[in-house]
């Protein structure tokens, strides 16, 4: 386990191709939405607890619980607000987040 920020940490696994990134969230609710990022990567993502707003440009906001699953296709700005105090996002991605390791 990674902690990236206080209240943001992960832990992640991969293959040449594919990565797996477990993203535990501890700062919530937030009053608004993070800043929308994009990258050349391809993203699944698997609520796995808690609540979130989904943002992707060209896309409604949507509002995901646990059990719900996003998906971002290469370079859309997209983004998360959290609606409850804690969540569990599994990201996938490929290629493989450099930046991440």
């Amino acid at each position: 386990m990674m902690e990236v920020r206080q209240g943001l940490s992960r832990r992640l696994t991969h293959t040449d191709n594919l990565m797996m990134v477990v993203i535990d969230f501890t700062d919530g609710p937030w009053n608004e939405p993070e800043p929308l990022q994009h990258h050349v990567h391809e993203q699944i993502t698997y609520v796995a607890k808690g609540e979130i707003i989904f943002f992707c440009e060209g896309e409604k906001e949507q509002r995901l619980k646990a059990g719900d699953i996003f998906t971002v296709p290469s370079n859309r700005r997209h983004g998360i607000q959290l609606l409850t105090p804690t969540a569990k996002l599994v990201d996938t991605f490929n290629p493989i987040r450099q930046e991440f390791l």
